[in-house]
């Protein structure tokens, strides 16, 4: 059952907090260094995956040098819209073949993309998860009637920011990567149902630092809707942040909200099922040799 978080009420003289030396010359040089470190630390989160990955094919193929699975790896992500990091992370959740195996995936059945009613976008960009992500993120802020908010996808236990709108370079470096629940998206992931935080500068539920980057991107509220395939597993989150306190949403609003999370949830169950096994088949016949490298055949366009 969804649900609203609810938040204590302020206190007399409560206010938001804002921290840092005061003048612009020190809030810059805070803001500056701020930025580098987000930046290291998105930097050695995202890097380990991708060079687990190369280690992996070189294992698996026999290859002689890094820099041939990585050559393997962004062409298959450059043929079917994948980014890399994505594909990278594929290579180390799923079961390898034998390298000598004709297909990694026998008799594996492949099934067209779930429909995603409600949802303004060209039919051509069905099978594309740029495209999709990006209606899903205008769905959920024509519903919860705001402009800023951003998409998240799971993988390897935390939240990676891969779309956004209407907020800072400083919101989406502090928030690249989410591993906790000190925040709505982190605790609506662990629940895996919806949070709203009516007033951040109030509220319990932030670690104090997310909290000063929230308020200082213009955020006083967010809603964070979970997006859940048919197990229940939470494979992404949308987040819906306000410029001023929440009242709440309306059931029918929530029940709507709802809709969209389980839609696109169960899209992306498909398109772990269906494009990036595609991409993963194509790697393994790549890396056996038996396709000419680099691309030899039309590219798909891409959405992200």
């Amino acid at each position: 059952m969804d649900y609203q978080a609810e938040t204590p009420s302020p206190s007399p003289g409560a206010r938001t907090v804002r921290g840092g030396p005061e003048g612009a010359g020190g809030e810059a040089e805070l803001a500056r260094l701020r930025g580098q470190i987000a930046d290291l630390r998105g930097r050695l989160l995202a890097h380990p995956g991708i060079s687990l990955a190369q280690g992996i094919l070189m294992e698996r193929y026999a290859l002689p040098a890094p820099e041939q699975a990585f050559s393997l790896l962004r062409d298959a992500s450059q043929r079917f819209n994948i980014k890399l990091h994505t594909l990278a992370d594929a290579v180390v959740r799923t079961p390898g073949p034998d390298p000598d195996a004709a297909v990694w995936f026998r008799g594996r059945a492949r099934s067209a993309p779930p429909p995603l009613h409600g949802l303004a976008m060209d039919p051509a960009g069905r099978d594309n998860q740029g495209a999709v992500l990006n209606a899903v993120l205008r769905r959920v802020l024509t519903v919860t009637g705001t402009g800023m908010g951003n998409v998240q996808l799971a993988e390897h236990g935390r939240l990676r920011l891969v779309k956004h709108v209407g907020l800072g370079r400083e919101f989406t470096d502090f928030f690249a990567f989410v591993d906790d629940s000190t925040t709505a998206c982190g605790k609506a992931a662990e629940s895996g149902r919806q949070i709203t935080v009516r007033d951040i500068a109030t509220a319990a539920l932030f670690d104090e630092e997310s909290r000063r980057t929230i308020l200082r991107a213009g955020s006083r509220a967010v809603h964070s809707v979970p997006l859940v395939d048919r197990s229940g597993e939470v494979l992404g989150m949308v987040s819906a942040h306000h410029e001023r306190p929440l009242a709440g949403f309306t059931q029918a609003q929530l029940r709507a909200l709802r809709d969209i999370g389980s839609a696109a949830g169960h899209w992306l169950s498909w398109h772990r099922r269906t494009v990036i096994l595609d991409a993963l088949e194509y790697l393994h016949d790549a890396a056996r040799g038996r396709r000419a490298m680099p691309e030899s055949g039309p590219m798909r366009r891409t959405g992200d």
